[in-house]
């Protein structure tokens, strides 16, 4: 069920273990591991994306500042409102008009604090889908650019985890934790003004446990962090073994191997529903702790403000003490509120930093400078003294030398694992070598633009990739300023018109995932007519016909006759009746060449190429 590594690799393990410091097995090891993260310079790099939407940010603390405003200035016009009502001998008195006053002023700003926080509300919801709109571009062109090692070593569902689920964490926290961080900053700073305004000495009994409220916050972050950590990582994993699960399914179910796979996703799903639970209730413990603190000040305030008022002290009147104990309750309120957004904040950090590790991740290099003609190109192929290994340490090509003259046929023949498409996967440069070289036309591919080289290769796999949309735009993948006329010639080509044309809506027909709705022969026709279309100078058959039955093979090796005249041809193939007539047939074994010619050279000389001919028509498996 699980991906194979490329020929001659290390195998991938099949159900990951995500335990802190447990090793994993194979290239996909270093998944497995916790490392230690630098939250601070994640915060510092999110905070980047966010003020890249420099007016949005600045209009957002302008109508937060506002809002703050408003609130802060509630209890004040509270407090003037009640010192109106005066204690006198003869009973209360009480300035109506200036009652009346206060209360309408208190009225307009609480109208217009909500039409503020509205407008807060709208202007946060812009800015963090406008942030993480950019992070999720950024994201998808680094993974259009990542090797194809990273994507061979790397569980594709975890990093189709990382482009939704965390870039959507991110998103919820930039949209309500962010601004809810940025807001409580201003509030404590409001409140604190006010406070030392209405008395100094009951200021300083508030301080007094800011302190203790922030030995616990940071003693307990410290501690809960891990818990987020390792549940987006869980989270990945269990991503990825749904993703294996649904592409393989064929294959699960004609080995009757559903059981087996409803427990490895049982595991995953136990340890994800293990750490998701602590990480929520350690998330939740610090709220009420919070409060707890928050309440203690709030009786002191009260029963010192209390005592100050019963004593003259501090001139301190029931309206002052009101305000006072307003005011020392928002300036711990945004502490308890970023208390109670703290494991939304830790989620969220823990997916930038998966986001930002496929970022930091080395990209394609291509330090090609040298510019090689389409239309000059002649197509000769020189592989000079070609070391590779995808292990260090276990080579699977071990000086191979193999010159393919312009417009030859080149057969690569051998076992499953003797490093055929390694020499493929060589030549496109999805992997560099680790000494030798490979030249086309005399200039090496290193000096080559990657997207230069590659458009003037194409390639027929023998697993046919295929995209949920038409016929049409399938075809023309391979060229896409391509005219109907040039695509339908290229069908024509590849021998596809014919069963195209007898389809309800030919052309315009929309292909199933993968193209599950046509035959593997008709995937196969589609794949070549792509490459007709594309026009390369250089050809790369892989196994092109190893998953068909004779007849639709009978078909598909007229269409590659078509699609290989007059150009370079590299062709790997296990049915030897496929390659009969290539220029070289060269036999591959534990990455040397053993043995190179034509067919009938090769037969009558009695080595291996005649072994693995003899025993495939003997009907043995080679």
């Amino acid at each position: 069920m699980n991906r194979p590594a490329p020929s001659g690799g290390a195998p991938r393990s099949a159900v990951p273990d995500i335990r802190p410091g447990r090793p994993g097995a194979g290239p996909n090891a270093r998944m497995n591991v916790e490392k230690p993260k630098n939250m601070w310079r994640t915060i510092g790099r999110l905070l980047h994306y966010i003020g890249r939407n420099g007016v949005l940010l600045a209009a957002l603390l302008v109508f937060m500042a506002l809002t703050t405003l408003v609130d802060l200035l509630g209890p004040m016009f509270q407090q003037l409102a009640i010192d109106t009502i005066k204690v006198a001998e003869d009973g209360l008195s009480v300035d109506l008009e200036a009652l009346f006053t206060y209360l309408t002023i208190m009225g307009v700003a609480f109208v217009f604090g909500a039409l503020m926080s509205l407008c807060q509300s709208l202007l946060s919801a812009k800015l963090s889908q406008a942030t993480v709109y950019t992070m999720r571009n950024d994201l998808f062109r680094k993974i259009s650019r990542l090797p194809i090692s990273y994507t061979d070593t790397h569980r594709h569902g975890d990093i189709m985890s990382r482009m939704t689920n965390d870039v959507e964490n991110v998103s919820n926290a930039v949209a309500q934790s962010i601004t809810t961080l940025i807001s409580c900053i201003i509030t404590i700073v409001g409140a604190f003004c006010m406070m030392i305004y209405y008395s100094w000495e009951l200021t300083l009994i508030t301080l007094v446990t800011i302190p203790l409220s922030i030995s616990v916050s940071t003693m307990l972050g410290k501690f809960m962090r891990k818990y987020f950590v390792r549940r987006q990582k869980l989270l990945g994993a269990l991503n990825g073994q749904v993703e294996e699960m649904v592409t393989s399914y064929k294959t699960v179910v004609a080995y009757g191997k559903e059981g087996e796979s409803v427990e490895k996703f049982a595991q995953i799903s136990d340890q994800l529903r293990t750490s998701s639970i602590s990480a929520r209730v350690w998330g939740s413990i610090m709220g009420p702790l919070m409060n707890f603190i928050g309440n203690l000040q709030y009786v002191a305030v009260a029963a010192m403000g209390g005592f100050m008022m019963l004593t003259g002290r501090g001139h301190m009147s029931i309206g002052s003490l009101q305000a006072m104990l307003q005011y020392s309750k928002k300036f711990t309120m945004p502490i308890n509120q970023v208390a109670n957004q703290y494991s939304a904040i830790l989620t969220a950090l823990a997916g930038a930093e998966r986001i930002f590790e496929i970022m930091d991740s080395e990209g394609e290099i291509d330090e090609g400078r040298i510019a090689l003609s389409h239309d000059d190109m002649k197509g000769e192929i020189v592989f000079k003294d070609l070391h590779f290994s995808y292990v260090p340490g276990e080579p699977v090509l071990k000086g191979l030398n193999l010159t393919v003259k312009p417009g030859q046929k080149v057969a690569i023949v051998g076992a499953t694992g003797s490093g055929k498409t390694t020499v493929v996967n060589l030549l496109t440069r999805f992997y560099e070598p680790d000494s030798g070289s490979i030249t086309v036309d005399g200039v090496s591919v290193a000096d080559v633009p990657k997207e230069q080289l590659r458009s003037s290769i194409a390639i027929v796999l023998q697993d046919t990739v295929l995209f949920c949309d038409s016929i049409r735009a399938n075809i023309k993948y391979g060229k896409l300023e391509a005219s109907d006329e040039d695509m339908k010639r290229a069908a024509a080509t590849a021998n596809a018109d014919v069963f195209i044309e007898r389809l309800p809506e030919g052309y315009d027909t929309v292909l199933a995932e993968a193209g599950s709705n046509l035959s593997q022969g008709q995937r196969q026709l589609l794949s070549i007519a792509r490459a007709v279309l594309a026009d390369p100078k250089i050809l790369i058959l892989d196994e092109a016909t190893s998953s068909v039955d004779t007849r639709t093979e009978m078909r598909i090796q007229q269409a590659m006759v078509n699609l290989m005249k007059n150009r370079t041809s590299l062709i790997i193939a296990h049915r030897l009746s496929t390659i009969r007539d290539a220029d070289v047939i060269v036999v591959l074994r534990d990455g040397v060449i053993v043995e190179s010619g034509d067919h009938e050279t090769l037969l009558s000389a009695g080595g291996e190429y005649a072994k693995l001919y003899s025993s495939q028509f003997a009907g043995e498996v080679t």
